[in-house]
């Protein structure tokens, strides 16, 4: 049985998750959106990890699963997908650090298993997190504002927001590009008088 070609498809595009992605071409996006986001990344890390030691180990399996991800599908904008990329990694890790094997349990009813209800303390935590944000981007500019809400939290487009706000679709990308990098700023960076005392 022979394929017949559908006129309307378009072959030519290279981020179709069926088409095969040429190495040369992944390897350039990785060097140009990925590897400037080390600094970041390992900011991330640091913050976010317990053991220095790991960290290395981190950022080189957070690279792999973004290199592999991309042969399929290149992500655009690259640096949330590297961010949640490191977010997810960083949960599996804390998982495996918690498995306790069968064999070392006698008795199964004396397994924490853990419910699908979030305990107290993540409670606590993730209400820490939102009000955190919510300072974080109450120090912004209010135009930067106003895209990263528009884009992040209700999911707009470039070219919706830059209609709603009656500016351009390259203005709405300057501002989610600094507004991201002054969040990250203000949620990720160590405070002055910590830095001080180093």
């Amino acid at each position: 049985m022979t394929e017949t070609r559908d006129p309307n498809r378009d072959d030519t595009d290279p981020q179709r998750v069926d088409a095969a992605i040429p190495m040369h071409e992944l390897e350039v996006w990785f060097a140009r959106e990925v590897l400037p986001l080390e600094a970041g990344l390992m900011q991330f890390l640091h913050h976010n990890w317990h053991n220095t030691s790991d960290i290395a180990d981190l950022r080189q399996d957070v690279y792999v699963r973004v290199f592999e991800a991309a042969q399929k599908h290149i992500p655009a904008p690259a640096k949330p997908f590297v961010f949640a990329i490191a977010r997810n990694l960083i949960i599996d890790w804390i998982r495996r650090e918690h498995v306790v094997p069968i064999e070392a349990v006698a008795d199964l009813d004396s397994l924490d298993v853990a419910s699908d209800v979030p305990g107290p303390d993540r409670s606590a935590m993730a209400r820490e997190e939102l009000r955190r944000l919510q300072v974080a981007l109450a120090r912004l500019p209010p135009r930067c504002r106003e895209v990263i809400v528009k884009k992040r939290i209700e999911g707009l487009s470039r070219h919706e927001i830059a209609a709603r706000m009656g500016i351009t679709a390259d203005t709405v990308s300057a501002h989610l590009t600094d507004g991201m990098h002054a969040l990250a700023d203000l949620l990720y960076s160590e405070p002055a008088d910590i830095r001080r005392k180093a």
